[in-house]
């Protein structure tokens, strides 16, 4: 074999060598990114936070967060969240009063006028069952009742019911188209209706309280607790609010359907509860507001609770109030009372 024929054959070596080399170089990072695709697909398949079985709960990783409100509430602006208490309770504002001997039982930030949702319709209940007006006058709903409320309303033009059904399910349901039914249908209509509003509350000492409309829906409804509690008082004068307003249930007819509504406060169906009168509340200016008139260990009281923080909190502080009364232990001390809006002593209830 020649020189020249040698050195060929070593340079094809060479290539050959070079070659295999290159091609093992190629396929070594494609296994590994084969290798790691079907590991992550693995992975992925398995479900998260899974044990052995046994004891332990599986748990998800997701962190759970929870849903704060879009506006904060009057009594939050004017900082009544850091006016502690014994009792502990979330509402900002609280009043407990025998209704008997007007001795408060328990108070906290008596002072503050704040606007008080659809607690509003215990005056309206009041101004439609004084006013003489036959609860058995058959009301027709109009587009005037349209009013916007952000809850879905079964009462559509049209329909008609009686004064007393309209009546029933204000109290009852907080139905704020009921409620417009009969400021409308009072006689004047509705400004003269609202203005019977403002009259009751300055003929009951309610200094601090002021109304605009028969639903509660503008914030410009206000009130303060010790006014409240002499509207609790007055309404609980009338057997049909009092009745009304701790119903348990109302069927409507509604064209060719049975709708069927239930009380706003589910307190009222508890048999450890002995209810006299009541009336929910609730805009995201006044927070989650409630008034009560209850008897507890023999003792008839009102209670108010405006404000509070969070969608059950106001049942919640009404049970603590309550299991407090039970308890029989010291009253506890009052609290320097806080302004919001334009608020005015306390006075005698």
């Amino acid at each position: 074999m020649t020189l020249r024929a040698v050195m060929v054959l070593a340079l094809f070596g060479l290539m050959a060598v070079s070659g295999a080399s290159a091609a093992e170089t190629t396929a070594a990072p494609q296994a590994s990114n084969a290798s790691a695709t079907i590991s992550k697909a693995k992975s992925t398949s398995r479900v998260s936070g899974t044990v052995a079985a046994g004891n332990t709960k599986a748990q998800s990783t997701r962190k759970s967060r929870e849903r704060k409100p879009l506006h904060p509430s009057e009594g939050q602006l004017a900082g009544l969240t850091h006016s502690g208490d014994p009792l502990r309770l979330k509402s900002h504002v609280a009043l407990v009063v025998d209704q008997d001997t007007d001795e408060v039982l328990f108070e906290k930030n008596t002072h503050a006028v704040l606007p008080i949702a659809s607690i509003t319709k215990l005056m309206t209940a009041l101004v439609t069952v004084e006013s003489g007006l036959s609860l058995d006058e058959e009301l027709k709903v109009t587009s005037e009742e349209m009013v916007r409320a952000g809850v879905r309303s079964n009462l559509r033009p049209g329909l008609t019911m009686s004064r007393g059904t309209a009546l029933h399910l204000a109290l009852m349901s907080s139905e704020n188209r009921a409620a417009q039914l009969l400021g409308r249908t009072y006689p004047g209509g509705l400004s003269d209706f609202v203005e019977a509003m403002n009259a009751k509350a300055r003929m009951l000492g309610m200094d601090d309280s002021h109304f605009v409309d028969p639903t509660g829906l503008s914030p410009d409804n206000r009130s303060s607790a010790n006014d409240l509690v002499r509207l609790v008082k007055a309404a609980y004068e009338h057997e049909v609010i009092r009745e009304y307003s701790v119903s348990g249930e109302l069927a409507l007819p509604v064209g060719k359907r049975t709708v069927r509504y239930g009380n706003t406060n589910r307190l009222t169906a508890n048999p450890d509860w002995d209810i006299g009168l009541q009336k929910t509340g609730y805009i995201s200016a006044a927070g989650r507001c409630l008034v009560m008139q209850a008897v507890i260990e023999g003792k008839r009281v009102v209670m108010v609770l405006l404000d509070s923080v969070g969608k059950y909190s106001r049942i919640a502080d009404a049970q603590r109030i309550r299991n407090w009364l039970e308890s029989n232990g010291p009253a506890p001390a009052a609290f320097p009372a806080k302004s919001a809006g334009s608020a005015g002593d306390v006075k005698p209830i």
